[in-house]
């Protein structure tokens, strides 16, 4: 006679379920992830404006939620699960300002497209009204899409999700409890070896998970967090009244006011540098050396680019700012094409073991059954499954989706009227799902979204797409490749928090309500901190120069047909040729090789590029973060979860006081 079925759950298992069952959606955890969002809503509008730097800052945000309870009645009843919903809320809300295109493609639109390139006759600009429109457009198709890629991408194939992984080990220290799946230790060497490089204007946390197991001193670490919080808030006041401070000429008056070799001693840059890592800001050292030492100066002797350095149409910013585009598009589309072959080769040969693994397993069993032998529920109990009430079902993904789909179709017309094509929209949607797969898979290995590469391929495509005649193709190209980006941004921003909840045993359910709760909050103050910004200052200016808005526009116009400064071609081929190839053999040198290690002296080329198309006082303030992150272990006896804290001190002090520096200005206080 055939064994009963095994029915006792492991008390792991058992641990596990009670967890996913605990208070998540709580009142108090969604006003206080609210709360930190929109913090960190504010720092990535002053420093995406800035410079293009946009960070999802979840280990900050994490830090923070923890904190907020410590310090109240409420700590013994705070959980880490509890704590994962507020980094969900507060991620989904602060990635607004680059998910919504206010950092690039709307300034580009308002700011420097033309009355022609419009399609209009007259400049665009967009109401408040409008932008809240546009941004709930696209703010949605990326949640409801990324539910059925969690299932592959994290349950499946447990891709490690670098800076998703270490946020759940910093939660798990905080809290004491232990983490429910780890990945295996042929992942985690790889992990370690993969690159750190940047990704242009989404400059994303490159932190490995083994990072982050340190033990934690709370009381030292929130003493460290206020200290800088402190130091990088008082530094933002006195600046407003002494700008000199902002551009201190370190080098000399006239390398100061000819080619802006200036040094801004900002805390908030330096902690950026200190996130970002050595490797990365000496490349951007690298390209603000090439630039603006070199070949800006080189094209104002040649008369390429006769009139002011900072010039945007007839100096050398504006001549050096193709080259800078020409690097970043060849690196980061080999870097793409490169990674995505690779993921769907490692998809198909992971699928293949699976299936081989699990024909075996039942071949197994049945032998096993054959014999009278108890099986149980072996199967099931190898790995920690979820109960279907804590999941979203794929038929709410498949509504969503269809839903967010037509809800952007319809604000896309709605705000542009007949100008934008359904055809263009349809196809801008579906890019963008297609590069949301490839994108996530690559940032689930390599801790690296390739946004940049894919605006720009998108961009690409639509040059063919839209007849050159059409009197609208500027716009178009940018409305087009700003969906696909979004989308394809957005769903690997919340793989990241995805895989925070896994590994802490959070319920997905509560994720995705997290995400759209702060989504839909995010529409709103994104709108309105726009809006703002523009009110209050005149943008662009010598503070906010929106660099990323110029490349969307240039490279719209490049790709559609437009021409280029004097020389510019050749120098934009030369070096575009050349960083594609350091791109591919950075890709696809294998690790067994003996010249392996020498590859982190090959330059990235997006870095390159974010250090040519910012001024140096942008760079040398992150090269100096770089450098103490380099040497933390000498400068400090504390492990590096320390250090994340001390830099996010240093950002959010900034990021943070910069809205009351904004009402300042808006009062017309003067500068001394």
């Amino acid at each position: 006679m055939p064994a009963e079925p095994h029915t006792d759950e492991s008390p792991r298992r058992t641990a596990y379920l009670a967890k996913l069952g605990l208070p998540q959606v709580t009142l108090r955890a969604t006003i206080v992830g609210l709360l930190i969002g929109s913090v960190i809503l504010i720092s990535n509008f002053q420093f995406g404006l800035q410079t293009g730097w946009v960070s999802m800052m979840s280990l900050p945000a994490a830090l923070l939620g923890f904190a907020a309870f410590k310090l109240t009645p409420l700590s013994s009843s705070f959980t880490d699960v509890e704590n994962v919903y507020i980094q969900s809320i507060a991620v989904a809300v602060g990635t607004g300002p680059l998910c919504y295109g206010f950092v690039g493609i709307i300034p580009a639109i308002e700011k420097f497209m033309t009355g022609e390139e419009s399609g209009l006759g007259r400049r665009i600009v967009f109401s408040t009204k409008e932008l809240i429109i546009w941004s709930m457009g696209l703010g949605l198709f990326g949640v409801f899409f990324a539910i059925p890629l969690r299932k592959q991408v994290i349950v499946k194939e447990k891709l490690p999700f670098p800076s998703g992984s270490a946020t759940a080990t910093l939660i798990s220290v905080l809290h004491g409890t232990e983490i429910y799946e780890s990945d295996n230790e042929e992942e985690e060497e790889e992990e370690e070896d993969v690159n750190k490089s940047t990704t242009g204007p989404l400059l994303q946390q490159q932190t490995s998970t083994s990072q982050l197991i340190d033990s934690t001193d709370y009381n030292s670490n929130m003493k460290s967090l206020t200290y800088t919080f402190l130091i990088s808030s008082t530094y933002t006041i006195v600046s407003f009244f002494f700008p000199v401070l902002k551009k201190v000429p370190i080098f000399g008056t006239s390398a100061s006011t000819e080619y802006l070799w200036d040094f801004q001693p900002s805390p908030a840059y330096i902690g950026q540098g200190m996130i970002m890592g050595l490797p990365t800001v000496s490349y951007m050292l690298f390209g603000a050396v090439l630039g603006w030492g070199i070949l800006a100066p080189l094209s104002r002797y040649m008369k390429w680019a006769p009139g002011p350095i900072d010039d945007w149409v007839t100096g050398g910013q504006g001549w050096i700012l193709w080259i800078s585009l020409s690097i970043m598009v060849a690196d980061s589309l080999v870097s793409f094409i490169v990674l995505s072959v690779k993921s769907i080769h490692d998809f198909l040969i992971d699928y293949k073991h699976r299936q081989e693994s699990y024909t075996l397993e039942l071949q197994q069993s049945l032998l096993e059954l054959d014999r009278g032998e108890n099986v149980g529920n072996r199967a099931t109990s190898q790995r920690l499954e979820i109960p279907k009430q804590f999941l979203i079902s794929n038929k709410v993904a498949l509504i969503g989706t269809l839903l967010s789909t037509i809800l952007c179709v319809v604000t896309m017309r709605i705000i542009f009227g007949k100008l934008i094509p359904i055809y263009a929209s349809l196809t801008a949607i579906i890019l963008a799902m297609l590069f949301s797969v490839l994108a996530t898979r690559t940032l689930g290995v390599s801790d690296i979204n390739p946004v940049s590469g894919i605006g720009k391929l998108s961009q690409l495509i639509f040059a063919f797409i839209i007849p050159s005649n059409h009197p609208a193709k500027i716009l178009i190209n940018l409305i087009s490749g700003g969906v696909a980006e979004a989308g394809a941004q957005q769903a690997g921003d919340l793989m990241q928090d995805l895989k925070t909840g896994h590994l802490i045993g959070a319920s997905p359910k509560a994720q995705f309500i997290a995400q759209i709760i702060g989504t839909i909050f995010s529409v709103f103050l994104s709108s309105i901190m726009y809006q703002v910004y523009m009110s209050v200052y005149t943008i662009p200016n010598e503070t906010f120069r929106i660099p990323t808005a110029v490349i969307w526009i240039d490279c719209s116009r490049l790709v559609t047909g437009e021409g280029l400064p004097p020389k510019a071609m050749e120098f934009a081929i030369t070096f575009g040729v050349i960083f594609a190839m350091i791109s591919l053999l950075k890709h696809t040198l294998p690790q067994t090789s003996k010249y392996y290690k020498y590859l982190t002296y090959l330059p990235n080329g997006v870095a390159v590029g974010v250090g040519m198309y910012n001024t140096p006082n942008f760079t040398l303030a992150r090269f100096i973060g770089g450098l103490i992150a380099y040497n933390w272990h000498h400068l400090s006896d504390r492990g590096k979860t320390s250090m994340i804290i001390f830099s996010s001190g240093l950002v959010l002090g900034e990021g943070l006081f910069s809205g009351f520096t904004m009402l300042l200005t808006s009062l017309g206080v003067k500068h001394f």
